[in-house]
């Protein structure tokens, strides 16, 4: 008797989720919605219950990366009313928190990122908070200065990074701009549960607001102290206005083009040719369906220009220009995409060697990487008599070193902060990862070389010869659908039931888990770290933006071949963990 009625338990349940979904599904298909989009697409599904749970069944929740997902009608899409959702409940928090009542937005190229900035705008105008926004798209750097600059209480950026395009995101910045804390978003994410999705917001439109003298455009003044700010960060001012550095650049077709291109300009990097087919802002990104400075394809047009006009170096930013990728010329003519490690190894040697040399150190340098960045960079900051701090994976835990220095009053010591999936930093000015000052001074640093005739290849060849031949990689495994995030907490549960105890026959000797912060002194954080008894390390993380499971290897050999071999004899031994 009690297993049929906890039967009926279980088919009440599941009969009242599904009626759930179906009766949003059916109030989405009644209201008067606002953008033409959106209403073909629900009548493209109806009678369609999976397409319906799968738009429905769950929203898209709100965290410390703020939002992404699928553009699309529905809770689990991103669209104008989740946009506003959100913004009304980022809204409530603001208006708790005193100070200036300002908010600032900015926005990439990506496909109805201006429509949700202005409807972002919108939202914070009508519950009477003051709005700073860009004229035309600029890249996160520039939100999280314009948020500074303004004194604002926080800061909103609509991209999904370098998501395909059918993404599109909403980034939440704190009044430091660096990215929200985890405290911050948990209040705001509980004000949007407390708010219709359809109904629930505030909102006049952009044109209202901007009359109302609630929404401004970002000043001149502010994107020239930007400029400036980069621009002081130079290491060897006036380097690359005599070293001929011949360029290629390409945004991407996102927001890089005007910050980049200005800020190159400035500094003496004339010779520069863009990718056509990817200058301008098309959120379609047709020539590569993954604009992701990390993988080949969207490097591959600018590398083909690239060994077309001989340039130096080649060099791509993703669309809200954060990251940046290279492609180095080699002694032999060749050109060689350089990992995101390779990079901020190769800056970090390049910024201690001429800050030392320009007597511009500070006393008591302090760099920044994450967990899962190259231990080499360990070494070459022992070298230079530089502090360098591991922090958790996540750019903000970086900006939050860097607020810590500042408050003790000594922000000066930072010079430099990288993660090894091409982000970096080097000036407390943002406290979010910046493609432009990344590019700048890759440029600066390959014009230096080449004025003594080396090249970017010979000094990484050197620093390998120095301190030992390290390799980075990371093996990326998707769970899509609802059940993926199932499944990935499934495998890192496992993980912790059953502790690996030995990797491709290498004895594991010590596991960190970051989930207990009394043991690691960091915040809580679902990663693991596999010291081998090789000297050798597996790391595996979730990650926080996507669905799917990292794993990064540290391997070492005599030669690339050999930590290559290495790294595929580790990475074949996983693969059953995580099928």
């Amino acid at each position: 008797m009690s297993i049929v009625i906890f039967h009926k338990k279980i088919i009440r349940k599941v009969i009242g989720v599904v009626k759930m979904y179906q009766e949003e599904y059916k109030r989405w298909m009644e209201a008067d919605l606002e953008d033409p989009d959106l209403k073909p697409e629900l009548s493209r599904i109806e009678g369609n219950d999976d397409e319906i749970k799968e738009r429905f069944a769950v929203a898209l929740k709100f965290g410390t990366a703020g939002l992404r997902g699928v553009l699309g009608a529905g809770t689990n899409r991103m669209n104008i009313y989740v946009v506003r959702q959100a913004t009304q409940g980022l809204a409530n928090w603001v208006k708790t928190q005193g100070g200036t009542q300002t908010v600032a937005i900015s926005y990439d190229s990506r496909i109805k990122s201006d429509v949700f900035a202005k409807n972002a705008a919108g939202v914070l105008a009508a519950n009477g908070i003051k709005v700073r926004i860009y004229d035309a798209l600029m890249p996160v750097p520039a939100l999280s200065f314009a948020t500074r600059y303004y004194n604002c209480n926080a800061g909103i950026m609509v991209t999904a990074s370098h998501n395909p395009a059918k993404y599109n995101g909403y980034k939440a910045y704190g009044p430091d701009g660096c990215q929200m804390t985890d405290d911050a978003a948990a209040i705001v994410y509980d004000e949007i549960l407390k708010t219709d999705i359809l109904t629930g917001a505030k909102y006049m439109s952009f044109a209202e607001g901007v009359e109302e003298g609630l929404i401004r455009f970002v000043g001149d003044d502010c994107k020239r102290a930007l400029y400036d700010a980069i621009e002081s960060r130079q290491v060897r001012p006036g380097l690359c206005k005599t070293a001929g550095l011949k360029l290629v650049y390409s945004p991407l077709n996102g927001s890089g083009l005007v910050p980049v291109t200005q800020v190159l300009k400035d500094i003496g990097v004339t010779d520069i040719t863009i990718v056509p087919d990817q200058e301008y802002p098309n959120g379609y990104f047709t020539t590569c369906s993954y604009p992701n400075p990390e993988i080949f394809e969207a490097l591959e047009q600018g590398l083909n220009l690239a060994k077309e006009t001989g340039a130096d170096l080649m060099l791509a930013t993703d669309p809200d220009a954060d990251r940046v990728g290279i492609a180095m010329k080699c002694p032999d003519g060749s050109y060689e995409l350089v990992s995101g490690n390779e990079v901020g190894v190769l800056l970090l040697d390049y910024i201690c060697a001429g800050r030392i040399e320009k007597g511009t150190m500070p006393e008591k340098a302090v760099a920044v990487k994450s967990i899962v960045s190259t231990p080499l960079a360990d070494a070459i900051a022992e070298h230079y008599g530089v502090e360098l701090r591991s922090v958790l994976t996540g750019f903000k835990w970086i900006g939050d070193q860097i607020a810590q220095l500042e408050e003790a009053g000594e922000v000066d010591r930072f010079i430099f902060g990288f993660e090894e999936s091409y982000g970096y930093l080097a000036g407390p000015y943002v406290r979010d990862k910046d493609a432009v000052i990344g590019s700048m001074l890759i440029c600066e640093m390959a014009a230096y070389y080449r004025s003594i005739g080396s090249s970017l290849k010979q000094r990484m060849e050197e620093i390998y010869a120095q301190y030992g031949r390290y390799l980075n990689k990371v093996d990326s495994f998707e769970f899509p659908g609802l059940s993926g995030m199932d499944k990935m907490a499934g495998i890192m549960q496992g993980l912790r039931e059953n502790p690996l105890t030995e990797v491709a026959g290498y004895k594991v000797v010590s596991v960190t888990d970051y989930t207990k912060p009394e043991e690691t002194g960091l915040p809580s954080a679902n990663v693991l770290i596999y010291k081998l008894e090789n000297n050798e390390t597996v790391i595996v993380r979730p990650s926080g933006t996507e669905p799917k499971i990292k794993i990064y290897y540290t391997t070492l050999g005599k030669d690339l071949a050999e930590a290559q071999a290495e790294k595929d004899k580790l990475a074949e031994a996983l693969k059953p963990v995580m099928a």
